[in-house]
């Protein structure tokens, strides 16, 4: 696994992960165009956001929804503009499951994660389970190519590492997967999208 390095113009620093599931069907796809527009401008103008991408369940277990969230430091939500605006706001009372983890990603390029509306992304996750028992099914999980592992790093620490992987279709049946684990494959619901400060970096 990655250790943690200064973020550089096209790496990242860490990997911040909401997962959650929405109750009112009536009201799902207002949610995501709100969520989608926004709330992904709201928090990439807030300092160190970086980009993001958000993702649902196709396929699998796990919670129904995924923002994949990258940041250049842990300290992103220690920053007065952060604590002064965060949050479901309205739609709070809707949102359920809702978990906010800290991973670390190192110098992982931002690029990595990014992956075609076409596409699709596998989650491996081990809620509810200690550090070593997540370690042995990483372990197990050692020889399937393109996936990548992250260790858990702060805020509410319900897995202790979390597997991704970039897929081309939905169809996979490569890995066998060891007790305890949790394995769902998203699909995207919105554009991997970079902050402008980070776009513009990039391009330095």
């Amino acid at each position: 696994m990655r250790g943690a390095q200064s973020a550089g113009p096209s790496g990242m620093s860490c990997l911040y992960i909401v997962r959650c599931d929405f109750t009112h069907n009536d009201l799902e796809g207002s949610w995501n165009d709100w969520y989608n527009g926004p709330k992904v401008q709201q928090l990439l103008g807030k300092p160190m956001f970086r980009a993001v991408q958000r993702f649902q369940l196709h396929a699998g277990s796990g919670r129904k929804y995924i923002a994949l969230w990258q940041v250049a430091s842990a300290d992103a939500f220690k920053t007065p503009q952060y604590a002064s605006d965060w949050g479901f706001f309205e739609w709070e009372r809707h949102v359920t499951n809702w978990s906010r983890d800290l991973f670390d990603a190192g110098d992982t390029p931002e690029a990595a994660l990014a992956v075609p509306m076409h596409g699709f992304l596998q989650v491996l996750a081990f809620d509810g389970l200690d550090a070593g028992e997540a370690e042995a099914g990483r372990t197990a999980l050692a020889q399937v190519s393109e996936l990548m592992w992250f260790k858990s790093a702060g805020l509410d620490r319900h897995t202790p590492i979390i597997g991704l992987r970039r897929m081309r279709d939905a169809i996979d049946n490569t890995i066998a997967l060891p007790a305890g684990v949790q394995a769902g494959i998203y699909r995207p619901i919105c554009a991997f999208t970079r902050a402008a400060a980070a776009a513009s970096s990039s391009l330095v």
